[in-house]
């Protein structure tokens, strides 16, 4: 008998995706580990790449957008002199150069001009909409449409040298929404030829990293943290019991409660540490609910 709403397990799996698998697969898999249909995934993984993939079920499904937010930390190699259509391995040779005697040096200040504040346009093989169309599903189709350049940060994009000439390791932090392989084609471009990525891995999302997580076969229901874990990179606040009932009925609050800092989101919880919903910032002192888990019965 399928689990009801009610008793569904709800929290956060870290899963440690391996090569080969799909986010949507991963996903399909936790839904038969867990008995359960809704859900969701927070930070897409190319089918190539390994990885950091946060899994949320039943009610934390609700809180992925947090969760997508946060800042992402990779690991791969870059392959100068060589261009591909996916800007992977995975794609078809699409331009040689001979870059064999590109140094680290050079490569370092090319990594650094890709570093801070800047805009990336988005690869073909992208899920962005344009004009209603996924990107990928037009590219296989071979069809290459304008698209606009996004803004995003890199926090650090360091390199060291890899093991055969014209290879370099590189780890980056960076903003949402980053794509690692565009910067491995922009800085092959900035250093007068092209390069694409390969063994993409995703070692960080906010304070979730590789050691948290274990591969989709091994998951168990003991492994799931609970929503305030999940949402352990915001900050959070205890609140008395007198605000959790206006929070269970969905209420803006007049103030911050007392003790959480910065500008949101707020991760508010009782005393037994169970998330009670995550509240945002409007124009006025007001927070209100983005998010209410604990409703009034």
């Amino acid at each position: 008998m399928s689990p009801t709403a009610s008793d569904q397990l709800s929290g956060l799996a870290v899963v440690d995706k391996e090569a080969g698998w799909t986010s949507h697969d991963v996903v399909a898999r936790c839904r038969r580990i867990f008995g359960q249909r809704r859900v969701g995934h927070a930070g897409t993984l190319d089918p190539d790449a390994t990885g950091v993939l946060l899994v949320g079920l039943g009610r934390t499904t609700r809180l992925m957008r947090f969760l997508t937010a946060l800042p992402k930390t990779y690991e791969a190699e870059i392959v100068l002199g060589t261009a591909t259509s996916t800007l992977d391995a995975s794609g078809e040779v699409t331009g040689t150069w001979d870059m064999e005697d590109i140094t680290l040096a050079q490569v370092r200040e090319a990594a650094l001009s890709l570093t801070g504040a800047i805009e990336q346009v988005p690869p073909m093989v992208s899920a962005i909409k344009i004009d209603g169309q996924r990107l990928h599903n037009l590219a296989r189709q071979g069809i290459e449409v304008d698209r606009p350049a996004r803004p995003v940060t890199v926090y650090r994009f360091d390199v060291t040298p890899g093991l055969t000439p014209g290879v370099f390791r590189m780890e980056v932090e960076c903003s949402s929404g980053t794509y690692v392989r565009v910067l491995a084609a922009d800085l092959g471009a900035a250093l007068g030829g092209g390069a694409h990525l390969r063994n993409l891995r995703r070692t960080r999302i906010g304070s979730f990293s590789v050691d948290d997580a274990r591969p989709v076969d091994e998951l168990t229901s003991a492994v799931v943290l609970t929503p305030a874990q999940a949402m352990r990179d915001l900050d959070q606040v205890v609140v008395p019991v007198e605000i959790a009932r206006n929070i269970a009925r969905g209420l803006p609050l007049d103030r911050v409660p007392v003790g959480a800092t910065g500008e949101g989101p707020w991760g508010l919880v009782d005393e037994s540490h169970r998330l009670l919903a995550v509240y945002e910032a409007t124009e006025t002192d007001r927070i209100k609910p983005a998010v209410v888990l604990e409703s009034a019965g």
